[in-house]
Order: C-alpha cells, then structure tokens, then sequence
C-alpha cells in the first residue's frame, strides 16, 4: 500500500469515526450531550454579539491591506528566498495572507485552482497551507479583545512561528507526495 492510499484511508475515515466516537463516549459517561450543546449555543451567540465590533475593524484594515497593493509589494520582496528554496512563487501570496483573513486566503486557494486546476501541485500545496496553518492575526485582534486581554505576551511570536511551520511544511510535504 502506498502513502497516497493510506492518507486517503486515514482522510476519508477521521471525520466519521469521530462523529460516531464522540456521541458514544458521551453516553457512556452519561454526559447530557443535548443539554450541553444548547448551552454551548448560548454562549456562543454572546460571544458573537462581543465580537462583532473587532471583527469589523480587522475586516476593514485587511481590505486596506490588499487593496492598497502593500500585500503584492511584499510578496515580490520575498521573492529572491523563495526561489532559492524551492517553493513555488505561487504559493506565497498565501502564505502572507493566511495568518490575516481566512476569507481572503480560502479566496485566493479558489484562484489557484481555477486557473491551475485543483490536481495540480500548487493547487494541492495551497489547500493544504489553508488547512495546516490560522488566522493568526484575525484570532488575536477578534478573540483576545472581546475578552479584554490587552497583553498577548508570546501569542503572537508562537501563532506566526506556527503559520510559518504550517506554510515550510505543507509545501515540501505535498513536493514529496504528489511530485
């Protein structure tokens, strides 16, 4: 069996197994999952009352950031160390723009695979960048200020270090798998 078959395996098995496990493990330690779902619902729906104002200021300064062509400015700026290692100039567009909005970066794997087509290797690099990294900057900005936190000590430095490792991996992982 070969590694394509088995990540198809583990990818097509892991959503299912856990929804089954998760209800199973629940009844089990008579956990009311009903009750705590709803309760679950009600808190979320007043943290999304709390959000809503952060959300909009990082939506509008990431516009500003796209529109005023800053992003393109600094992907050409990286252009030089990414060719050096490797990685297709392709993919690091996203690399930049994932860790910052998650709608502009889902937006930008669609190009990609529109005009690469979704087989290809800088289709399959960019689903996985999307998938293995966060929205770093988007996360901190919405979540640490709807409850307050004003000091974010290391978050920072560990979610970019962590998108970045999420960005070196995706791509020399999927070069070794589908090349």
């Amino acid at each position: 069996m070969n590694t394509m078959n088995i990540v198809t395996i583990i990818a097509s098995w892991s959503i299912p197994v856990l929804i089954v496990t998760i209800p199973l493990v629940a009844y089990f330690r008579k956990v009311p999952v009903y009750e705590c779902f709803i309760d679950g619902a009600k808190d979320g729906f007043q943290s999304a009352i709390q959000i809503i104002p952060h959300l909009v200021g990082m939506m509008v300064a990431i516009s500003v950031f796209r529109e005023s062509g800053a992003l393109a400015i600094v992907v050409d700026g990286f252009g030089i160390i990414t060719q050096w290692l490797s990685i297709p100039e392709e993919v690091v567009p996203l690399g930049l723009l994932r860790p910052i909005s998650g709608t502009g970066s889902l937006a930008y794997v669609t190009d990609l695979m529109k005009v690469h087509g979704p087989d290809s290797l800088v289709s399959q690099i960019g689903a996985t960048i999307q998938g293995s990294s966060d929205t770093t900057l988007y996360v901190l900005t919405v979540y640490f200020g709807a409850i307050g936190i004003e000091r974010t000590r290391y978050a920072l430095k560990v979610g970019l270090l962590s998108d970045l490792a999420g960005f070196v991996a995706s791509v020399y992982i999927c070069m070794w798998l589908f090349k």
